[in-house]
């Protein structure tokens, strides 16, 4: 039997034998425009495109993930106003993340808010290209802005504090887009815009916040899969446990909470506070 050359088995076991790893994202990126009339179409289509294949195919970290552990998430884009003559789009837009539980089919909502300054200029065509020390195209940081936080965030429910690290990486890009010529980079424009966003996020006194979000996560419904009655009583002690002490720390209210746990609305996730906490709303108001 002719003996196969070494180097050829040590190729076929790159491919064979170890796994193959993958980007961070799995995105799915939708542009409505049904408010802009009498324009071509196409230049729609292709920042969709564009903007979909950066998202997906750019390394963002160095950390490895195989292909089943990509992050789902979702950017719709609104088109409200169009200007052709200058490539500038003024949009606002909804981005979401869901992460799978655990040993189920079912996925929960890890991310969820929506950005009403979502602007930027682009030319069809134009390919995206990251640079992390040069911060100067507006989309480019927008989408590396999103894609730093939905994976810190992620990180955030496997370990606690898992997420720093990215989510450090995420202040930092903020800091070197404060010269774009663009609103929601800099700190003293909106208590509620980017900057304060990840700025508050890796506040010390967020980290109530973030450790319920790995308890509720990790040792709540991914436990649930192996014992549904001790992931629900993890839930409920993880919410007993950080929630208010989240809320006094950082005065959350009770439509960031329910956002970022993917409640179905804010009455929904008032009556679930009062009836399992015996927490009243009132306790939330700011």
């Amino acid at each position: 039997m002719k003996q196969i050359p070494l180097l050829l088995l040590s190729v076929l076991w790159a491919f064979v034998g170890s796994p193959v790893s993958a980007q961070e994202l799995q995105a799915k990126v939708n542009v409505n425009h049904q408010q802009i009339q009498n324009t071509d179409a196409s230049v729609f289509d292709n920042l969709q495109e564009t903007l979909e294949r950066f998202i997906n195919e750019q390394q963002w970290t160095d950390l490895q993930y195989q292909e089943n552990e990509r992050i789902q998430c979702t950017f719709n884009l609104t088109v409200n106003k169009y200007d052709a003559g200058n490539n500038r789009f003024m949009c606002s837009a909804l981005i979401q993340a869901n992460r799978p539980v655990y040993n189920s089919a079912y996925t929960t909502t890890l991310y969820n808010n929506s950005d009403k300054n979502f602007d930027f200029d682009f030319v069809q065509f134009d390919q995206l290209n990251f640079n992390e020390e040069v911060i100067d195209n507006q989309l480019v940081a927008l989408t590396a802005y999103y894609a730093f936080l939905i994976i810190g965030l992620d990180l955030d429910s496997f370990a606690p504090m898992g997420g720093t690290d990215v989510l450090q990486r995420c202040l930092n890009l903020t800091n070197n887009a404060q010269n774009l010529d663009f609103i929601g980079w800099k700190s003293f424009e909106d208590s509620r815009n980017r900057f304060a966003i990840i700025n508050d996020y890796l506040d010390e006194s967020m980290k109530p916040f973030r450790q319920l979000q790995y308890d509720y996560y990790r040792l709540g419904l991914d436990e649930m899969a192996q014992n549904a009655e001790r992931g629900r009583t993890n839930v409920t002690k993880a919410l007993e446990t950080h929630l208010k002490k989240a809320h006094d720390d950082k005065h959350l209210s009770l439509t960031d909470i329910s956002d970022q746990f993917g409640f179905s609305s804010q009455s929904h996730f008032s009556r679930y506070v009062q009836k399992n906490l015996g927490i009243s709303p009132s306790d939330f108001r700011q």
